[in-house]
């Protein structure tokens, strides 16, 4: 696992969208944008999965997840950056208390819904900023967002545990990274069921992990576990990806211990 310096940092453009800040180059008609990212080994664009990523979590949406998105979000405060925003199903639950709000997309696909749905949209705060770059090299300082966002990503980065890190190194002594997540289940036999459909699995899903132990990703993380509650996914989406957690984490006042104080 590499250390967050380790990751190089860039500086994306920015364009102007119904008075909303964009950063990153959208990608020209019939082409790709044009990122130091794009010859990644490790980043992977998924057109198929984009364009149907709605409607696949429509029925979810309306059987309860869009509220369990809307509590979560509550809490979303000061300047937010969201990792794996994807299409932007998070934008309409950010109240007036988030001043600032940083979108990070690397799929180029998903990226182009998302500036779409911002240009549609014109969600709170006015100022929301796309960033096309990974999460575990963040582009941003350390110390600068008072809250990182992660709903149905962890399952799908390279490296949650380097993403998670890095969440932490930006997020401001107090800050806090809220989290909804699908992870590996409890249960002995549909954890054996997901580890043997991950990697069908991935290939429909833009490459999503069912079975990744996210609790003990961020046990043991720098980040003290404040809540960290064990649910169910709506069971529209089957049975694979139905274990689901839901809580945030908080940054102490310093990083340099390498301890976790969890207190669930």
């Amino acid at each position: 696992m590499k250390a967050p310096g380790d990751y190089p940092r860039s500086e994306p453009n920015n364009t102007p969208v119904n008075g909303a800040a964009v950063t990153g180059n959208a990608p020209p008609p019939g082409g790709s944008a044009q990122h130091d990212w794009c010859d990644d080994p490790r980043m992977r664009h998924h057109p198929i999965f984009a364009a149907l990523y709605d409607r696949l979590l429509a029925l979810c949406e309306r059987a309860g997840f869009r509220e369990a998105r809307a509590d979560l979000l509550s809490q979303a405060h000061g300047r937010v950056l969201e990792i794996g925003a994807g299409t932007g199903l998070n934008l309409s639950h950010y109240a007036a208390d988030v001043t600032e709000l940083v979108l990070l997309e690397p799929d180029r696909f998903m990226a182009a819904r998302l500036r779409d749905r911002i240009a549609a949209d014109s969600p709170l705060p006015e100022s929301v900023t796309v960033v096309d770059e990974p999460a575990e090299r963040l582009p941003f300082d350390d110390e600068s967002f008072d809250c990182v966002v992660s709903t149905l990503v962890l399952c799908t980065v390279d490296d949650p545990e380097q993403t998670v890190a890095e969440a932490a190194r930006v997020l401001r002594p107090g800050g806090k990274l809220l989290y909804l997540e699908h992870v590996r289940s409890t249960n002995e036999r549909l954890a054996r069921w997901q580890d043997r459909l991950d990697v069908p699995w991935g290939w429909f899903s833009g490459g999503c992990h069912p079975n990744r132990d996210i609790p003990a990703v961020l046990r043991a993380s720098r980040l003290d576990v404040e809540r960290l509650d064990h649910g169910e996914m709506p069971k529209e989406l089957g049975p694979v990806i139905r274990p689901m957690i839901y809580g945030w984490s908080s940054r102490g006042g310093g990083l340099d211990d390498g301890t976790n104080r969890s207190t669930v």
